[in-house]
């Protein structure tokens, strides 16, 4: 029994290395989004931090229509790297989970 609970133990270990190690990866992961018209352009990596920012000229006239521009656009990157992220972490977690009889969550 003991020896089951120290390989689960060892195994979570492991899977915590490797949830270490993919955060670092997604840091390297980018994702581009534009406003529908490419006035807009930002970058995030895959953790959700901001990269660049590329406006347009023409939007720097009206202060309430930048500010909707950067708004949809940073929304609609967030969402992407999130869906990034998220799929990359839990396919490191349910990879690494110890087969525990009554948790199967991950199926």
């Amino acid at each position: 029994m003991f020896g089951d609970i120290m390989g689960m133990m060892g195994k979570l270990k492991e899977t915590q290395q490797k949830i270490e190690e993919t955060k670092k990866r997604l840091d390297t992961v980018l994702v581009d989004e534009q406003s529908n018209d490419g006035l807009l352009k930002v970058t995030l990596n895959a953790n959700r931090k901001i990269k660049s920012i590329e406006i347009d000229e023409s939007l720097l006239q009206d202060k309430e229509q930048l500010e909707d521009y950067l708004i949809l656009t940073l929304n609609k990157a967030i969402e992407k790297a999130t869906n990034v992220n998220e799929a990359e972490l839990g396919a490191v977690a349910k990879d690494g989970m110890p087969n525990i009889p009554g948790m199967d969550m991950f199926k």
